[in-house]
């Protein structure tokens, strides 16, 4: 990786953005046709690696796996290694506690992926994602609690998900 005439402090935010997209793409929160416009505002913010300029200009149609070949290629040279599939994981398990205690998501949003099979390692990721049911429709079948017990319950895990201590730096 190069600098391209940006100053560091540009090119610092670039690789921490990056860092972050690695990470939300290990987790599956980003697909990979989403892959050529990351490249091409990594580019934006300050990084310059060959693999990164070749995938900015790929069309979100190319195929899958070479999105993601390139992709990580283009993370390799830019000194980003890929986390841990688990640890990415459980760090957006704490970006969807965030979100669902800013507003963002609601409780059904929960239940849309499955953030429930996560393994959880610490007290506060364990609260969260025994809340979180397999459906939405589920909820006092799977879990035995009216709704508004649940959401209140949930809300309580999500909120101290959110404001724990922060994982190992990475992601």
């Amino acid at each position: 990786m190069r600098a391209t005439g940006t100053t560091g402090a540009r090119q610092n935010g670039g690789l921490n953005s990056l860092g972050e997209v690695a990470c939300r793409y290990r987790a599956g929160e980003i697909p990979p046709e989403d892959l050529p416009m990351i490249a091409a505002e990594a580019l934006a913010a300050g990084l310059d690696a060959p693999t990164l300029c070749e995938l900015a200009g790929w069309p979100r149609t190319a195929d899958p796996r070479d999105i993601r070949e390139a992709f990580e290629q283009a993370l390799c040279e830019c000194g980003i290694a890929l986390p841990d599939p688990a640890v990415a994981r459980r760090h957006g398990l704490r970006r969807l506690a965030a979100r669902f205690v800013a507003g963002e998501l609601t409780t059904a949003d929960l239940a849309t992926d499955d953030w429930w099979e996560t393994e959880a390692e610490t007290a506060e990721e364990c609260a969260f994602v025994a809340l979180i049911p397999q459906c939405a429709c589920c909820v006092a079948y799977t879990l035995g609690l009216d709704e508004r017990q649940w959401d209140a319950e949930l809300r309580v895990a999500a909120a101290a998900l959110a404001s724990a201590s922060p994982l190992a730096p990475g992601c």
